[in-house]
């Protein structure tokens, strides 16, 4: 049987949508300087440069902010804006979490495997997004991780006591949740959201353990046929 691996944000519940409605309150509280376009740009190449000293989540994208502000100001940041920037970035991380459509059922369809939540980012905010979310007790173990590697697959993996080709992840990133897993031996499955990072982009692989759903609701039926495909 198949030990499975989850994904959470744009997974089992919304998040990119609050990174996209903040971006356009920065947009306009920047409007004076620079045109929507720019300010998108300037403020992407500034998370990407940012991950490695920040890594992924809500407080490094509010750094980014003021940064991406301080610079298109050319340093005159207003007082105000500033604590705009810093009431937004919390504003995010009191948002309450909502469950994506049909998440509930595909676990209690699932039930009868061995379940692991893997996600990255901030590990405070994880553990209450985790916390709020009601899900917990469903999983055998929570992994909160800086990068989803090939290397810290491998890790989780090890502590959990799978192989690798025991093990399917499914999630929304192509670059974090499909092709590390499938690099180690595993099966990575793609089920896109609605909205997606363009730094989470890469095209899909020919190879016979990607699979790509529509929705979370159709895992179980594939976790079955796998299964069944693996039987001598």
């Amino acid at each position: 049987m198949l030990t499975i691996g989850l994904d959470a944000d744009d997974t089992l519940w919304e998040n990119e949508a609050f990174f996209h409605l903040t971006q356009e309150d920065f947009v306009r509280l920047l409007a004076d300087h620079a045109d929507a376009a720019t300010v998108r740009a300037r403020l992407y190449d500034t998370e990407i440069r940012n991950l490695e000293i920040y890594g992924y989540g809500i407080k490094g994208f509010t750094l980014s902010m003021i940064q991406t502000a301080l610079e298109l100001t050319g340093g005159d940041l207003p007082g105000p804006v500033t604590a705009r920037l810093l009431a937004l970035g919390q504003e995010m991380l009191r948002h309450p979490v909502r469950l994506l459509a049909g998440v509930e059922a595909a676990l209690d369809a699932l039930a009868d495997h061995r379940l692991i939540l893997i996600t990255k980012g901030d590990v405070m905010d994880q553990e209450r997004k985790v916390a709020s979310s009601g899900l917990a007790a469903r999983f055998e173990r929570i992994e909160i991780v800086q990068h989803k590697t090939e290397d810290a697959y491998a890790a989780v993996l090890k502590r959990a006591g799978v192989a690798p080709e025991g093990f399917l992840m499914a999630g929304n990133s192509m670059k974090s949740d499909v092709l590390p897993v499938i690099g180690i031996g595993g099966h990575g499955v793609l089920i896109p959201a609605a909205l997606g990072w363009a730094h989470e982009h890469a095209d899909d692989p020919d190879h016979p353990r990607f699979h790509r759903l529509a929705r979370i609701g159709e895992l179980a039926a594939l976790v079955a046929r796998i299964e069944r495909d693996l039987r001598p």
